[in-house]
């Protein structure tokens, strides 16, 4: 049984030769979501601050905030790309990332040699490569293109290539930044097949988008985050109409909310003892 367990957990990025009495501190404050600490020699993006949360099997939870709320931050810690400076976290299942499309991917190289080392990183195993080189080529429908250089690829066939990688393993936790990227209606009809059969197989499945339709379709709980912290989680209905309407719930309704969600996992816990 999958899930992610994360409690107070902190993050901040330092953004080094920035005085304090530098004009781009005013502009960062403005362009960044999150908090901008400031000491005398450089400016440092707290991008979560003391974030807890708990997920468990059958969770599908969407991320929802403005630009620099910390949504992605958040996924890539998840990932374990990034790690926090502060809190604890407990993930156990197959986590495959969705959110660095191109990872690992050489332009130089063709689209049939660029199959193996993006899914090497995302963990595949020998057997899952070998099944991936058969079946990849024949889903893209890059016909001859498979075996030519990727820099030759128009924006829609890198996509294809990107994408078809990307979803190419079966993952515990599926973690998504925004739904799908561009592309013509065949392509988004063919990804949006393709993503909600390995949807289904997810045990988590986490996604950062902007989109209320995606949010209320494929969740079945929402997170607001702003400047790093959660700002409300519940039902994607409930949520977005806050999100949306700019509506903050009070600091002890949120505090409500977090306890909830930690006395059910704590029962969950109990209860498969």
């Amino acid at each position: 049984m999958a899930h992610i367990r994360i409690q107070g957990i902190s993050l901040e990025y330092p953004i080094y030769d920035v005085t304090s009495r530098s004009l781009k501190i005013s502009l960062l404050q403005q362009a960044v979501g999150s908090r901008l600490a400031k000491d005398r020699r450089n400016v440092r993006v707290q991008a979560i601050q003391n974030l807890t949360m708990n997920l468990s099997d059958g969770d599908r939870v969407g991320l929802v905030g403005h630009n620099g709320s910390g949504k992605s931050t958040l996924l890539r810690v998840i990932a374990g790309v990034t790690f926090p400076q502060l809190g604890k976290m407990d993930i156990k299942g197959r986590v495959v990332p969705l959110i660095e499309r191109g990872l690992g991917v050489n332009s130089e190289l063709t689209g049939r040699q660029n199959i193996s080392l993006p899914l090497m990183l995302l963990g595949a195993t020998g057997a899952e490569i070998r099944a991936a080189h058969q079946e990849i080529p024949e889903w893209t429908g890059l016909g001859e293109f498979i075996d030519l250089p990727v820099r030759t690829y128009s924006d829609g066939m890198r996509a294809r290539l990107m994408f078809a990688i990307s979803t190419a393993i079966h993952g515990d936790i599926l973690l998504l930044d925004e739904w799908l990227g561009a592309g013509d209606a065949q392509f988004v009809q063919a990804a949006s097949e393709r993503m909600e059969r390995m949807l289904a197989s997810a045990g988590i499945m986490v996604v950062a988008s902007h989109s209320a339709e995606i949010i209320q379709k494929f969740c079945t709980k929402a997170v607001w985050m702003e400047r790093g912290e959660i700002i409300a989680i519940g039902s994607p209905d409930m949520v977005m109409q806050r999100y949306l309407e700019g509506l903050r719930p009070p600091q002890e309704e949120i505090e409500e909310m977090m306890r909830a969600e930690s006395n059910i996992v704590k029962f969950k816990t109990a209860t498969s003892r």
